[in-house]
């Protein structure tokens, strides 16, 4: 069997994020429900943009933003996703490839514009989001290298890509040449409405295909429909093949879930949470930087709550200290 030559490969969708500060009230005025991301179409999205205060406009996408950590803290990713020949397309191209990683996706050339994601961030650092998803429905099978997913240690899916039905045949087959080279598959469940959404293929993923399942507790509870997150760790363990899930508690820290037992580890510190836009993205690359590079579970956990912490402390999803710095600096 060749050697990988990536940590991480990933399928997500590919947006350009609008960050404002909002009040509660103004969600409430806009029919927004807090701390949660919604999908919307075009019109609903120009109503929205129309309506925020001044913002930062960063490259995001949740799956891309886990790259971008994965590639601060030193280690080889890349991402597989779409965006339009536009200039939020190549604003988002510039921005992921700046960072460190490969990104060789054609853009459309016709079609919906370049995904866009509006985010409001309370005065609490909670985010809520409206998704406008454009060109990143477009993403296919046609758009998906087997080879350049083979030579990955993991190949980590967006769960949030459940939704348009092309991406679910590119997810498949990226799953398909990650298991035929012998290499791992890593989902995150991304939202609990997108839990709701999509269940049954959730769970039988889970059962068939995925060796690591990120979530957070109320994605999990969701996603098994139990009231606690003890049962949610016990139906974990009793699933087929994820033998290791890696469940985000917010500011408790998080919990590693294995047949063996469940290990939680503390959040670390930050001195002020601003926005906690990308936590869980950064958690997930710090965690499977961990695994491409030999850590143990534990290590994995703090690495991941080292890169949430240092994105939560400031406004955008994406390291603004190279996370490589701050762990050989032992920082967490």
């Amino acid at each position: 069997m060749t050697a990988p030559s990536l940590d991480v490969v990933a399928l997500g969708s590919a947006i350009v994020d609008v960050l404002t500060t909002a009040q509660d009230a103004d969600l409430d005025a806009r029919g927004l429900v807090k701390g949660t991301m919604a999908l919307v179409d075009d019109m609903r999205a120009d109503e929205l943009y129309a309506g925020m205060g001044p913002a930062v406009e960063a490259s995001g996408g949740s799956a891309a933003n886990t790259m971008a950590g994965v590639a601060s803290f030193g280690g080889s990713a890349a991402f597989i996703g779409k965006v339009r020949d536009d200039q939020l397309g190549e604003v988002f191209a510039h921005d992921i490839r700046a960072v460190g990683v490969s990104y060789a996706t054609a853009p459309a050339t016709a079609g919906p514009a370049t995904a866009r994601c509006l985010v409001f961030v309370t005065p609490d650092a909670q985010r809520t989001m409206t998704t406008y998803l454009g060109a990143a429905t477009g993403l296919g099978p046609h758009d998906v290298d087997p080879a350049v997913v083979a030579s990955a240690r993991y190949t980590y899916l967006e769960g949030y890509l459940w939704d348009p039905p092309e991406a679910i045949s590119a997810l498949r087959l990226a799953i398909s040449a990650a298991s035929g080279a012998g290499r791992q598959v890593a989902l995150s469940l991304s939202d609990p409405f997108c839990v709701d959404r999509h269940r049954e293929d959730f769970l039988e993923l889970i059962d068939d295909h995925v060796d690591v399942l990120f979530a957070n507790e109320v994605e999990i509870m969701s996603l098994f429909e139990v009231s606690s997150l003890a049962d949610a760790f016990d139906a974990v363990r009793k699933r087929g093949r994820c033998k290791l899930a890696a469940i985000t508690l917010g500011p408790l820290g998080s919990a590693v879930v294995t047949p063996d037992g469940v290990t939680e580890r503390p959040a670390a510190r930050v001195d002020a949470v601003v926005d906690t836009t990308g936590a869980g993205d950064l958690y997930a690359a710090g965690f499977l930087h961990g695994l491409a590079s030999g850590a143990d579970l534990v290590q994995c956990a703090d690495r991941g709550s080292l890169a949430a912490a240092e994105v939560i402390s400031h406004v955008g999803a994406r390291p603004r200290v190279p996370l490589a710095s701050l762990l050989e600096a032992g920082a967490g």
